[in-house]
């Protein structure tokens, strides 16, 4: 039989009380079938001079255990484990199994390619410049403002009732001030009831998808395009269709050849500054794109994710404020106004959808953030949202130009862009068959973190092109990163 005392062990560094580490230890081996039940436990005396620990520790344990119901305390004859457990026989720890914390792999069956989309994020690594996919600063987020609304939510008699559960749509408030601020800045003539709030344009993407698609249906996509969007999509089964992009948006006169051949169910665009080109849709393919959908009867999943922030011009106004009959599922969020990590988006769409779209959300989430519904509904209705967009634009456009200037003075001849109307980033090509995931690669090892071009094409990874996030950094961060890109450039 094995000595107790040498089966446990004690790390006082650790978080975890000590008596709670021999409580745990004496049940794991109980579990393992190593202590059988009404074996004698060692007292507490012995076991605390044996494990060097205060006698009250051991005794506590023993308390812990008792409590539990995993020993059986007999007065002057000592402690042992309960006998009314069921007998274990002693096991070998497999391979794939730790003595410390849970197994490598499940014991039951999974099948590993029911969801064979690739995990993306990865930090990048610590002190380098990173030329990220197109995000905002989020040192320019307004957090202060969004404090100060949730300590005002703090002195309100009424605040416990947002620390409840909540209207699955989302916050009547925010759902309130979103319609007009969508009617304010997008021409959008929607109510509260056509609203749902979603925790970012990705689980709007996929709520959509759920509700909408069967397997074998068709979904039209563009290449290059979003391949988290692809991905839910698939997802949900349906049968991808790709169109080209070029320098006006998706190619039309290829949609319609899908649609001639095949029932479309859906199809996905992203209007302003498209992922990854950049490219605006043009104000006559908007409307030619309404009347495919009228004339083919199919949904237009409309991925508007940054429309606030263009620089040429006013924006266009999004589809669905020329939307009558109801083609349009307008999607949309406060990541990329505020900071990615604020998880605040929303879905607009006719009101039959909207109940569908709700009830699955509720089975998914419950509901939002009701707090932070109430604190972005006071955002807007104070205009906060609307000054922070003003001087992020401001901002955000001089990174525009400051990263374009920067990438024709160093690079010229070695790569090409075009500057764009509006967004986050720049899409380049390096030229002269220079491999973008070379480049990453000799960045990576100068201290920038820049992309490889991988995920942008249907089928292909290794190209030339690549999407330089310019919002995120100040001018020196852009000078540097473009003097190490510069760099990597040449050894390549």
């Amino acid at each position: 039989m094995p000595i107790i005392e040498s089966l446990i062990t004690v790390n006082k560094e650790l978080n975890v009380p000590v008596y709670l580490q021999i409580a745990n230890s004496i049940i794991g081996h109980i579990r393992r079938g190593t202590l059988k039940p009404e074996r004698a436990l060692p007292g507490s005396r012995v076991l605390a001079a044996s494990l060097k620990v205060h006698r009250k520790t051991v005794v506590a344990a023993y308390d812990e255990l008792y409590a539990q119901s995993w020993v059986d305390v007999y007065p002057r004859k000592g402690i042992f484990v309960a006998k009314n457990l069921p007998e274990v026989k002693p096991k070998s720890i497999a391979q794939n199994a730790r003595q410390d914390g849970i197994a490598a792999i499940t014991y039951y069956e999974v099948d590993e390619q029911r969801l064979p989309f690739p995990l993306q994020f990865q930090a990048p690594a610590a002190r380098h410049i990173v030329f990220n996919d197109g995000f905002p600063d989020t040192r320019l987020a307004p957090v202060d403002l969004l404090v100060r609304e949730y300590r005002r939510f703090g002195n309100y008699h009424f605040t416990s009732g947002y620390l409840m559960y909540g209207p699955e749509q989302g916050a009547e408030n925010l759902r309130n001030e979103l319609a007009r601020f969508l009617s304010e800045t997008r021409g959008l003539q929607v109510g509260a009831e056509n609203i749902l709030i979603t925790k970012g344009v990705q689980m709007a993407l996929y709520l959509s998808a759920q509700v909408l698609l069967s397997k074998t249906d068709t979904v039209i996509v563009p290449d290059p395009g979003y391949f988290m969007a692809n991905e839910v999509f698939e997802h949900a089964g349906a049968q991808l269709a790709f169109v080209p992009v070029d320098d006006h948006g998706i190619d039309l006169n290829a949609v319609e050849d899908i649609c001639k051949k095949r029932k479309v169910k859906l199809l996905y665009v992203i209007p302003h500054h498209h992922r990854p080109t950049c490219v605006t849709l043009s104000a006559e393919r908007r409307m030619q794109l309404l009347e495919l959908a009228m004339k083919y009867r199919f949904a237009i999943l409309e991925d508007d994710y940054d429309y606030d922030f263009h620089y040429a011009s006013s924006p266009i106004l999004p589809l669905a404020s020329a939307d009558y009959y109801g083609s349009v599922i307008y999607v949309g969020s406060f990541c990329k106004t505020i900071a990615p990590g604020i998880r605040v988006g929303f879905i607009v769409a006719p009101q039959n959808l909207i109940g569908q779209l709700t009830r699955l959300r509720r089975m998914i989430d419950r509901q939002g953030e009701q707090l932070l519904e109430e604190a972005m509904a006071n955002l807007l209705k104070n205009g906060d949202i609307g000054r922070h967009l003003k001087k992020t634009n401001k901002i955000y456009h001089e990174r525009r130009d400051v990263l374009c200037g920067l990438l024709q003075e160093q690079l010229g001849g070695r790569v090409s862009f075009k500057i764009p109307d509006g967004g986050f980033a720049v899409w380049m090509q390096y030229l002269n068959g220079r491999s973008a995931k070379l480049i990453s690669e000799k960045a990576a090892g100068m201290g920038l973190s820049v992309s490889d071009g991988s995920g942008y094409f249907h089928r292909h990874d290794n190209t030339s092109f690549i999407r330089l996030g310019f919002a995120s950094l100040n001018v020196k961060e852009l000078e540097d990163g473009v003097g190490i890109l510069t760099r990597a450039v040449e050894k390549v």
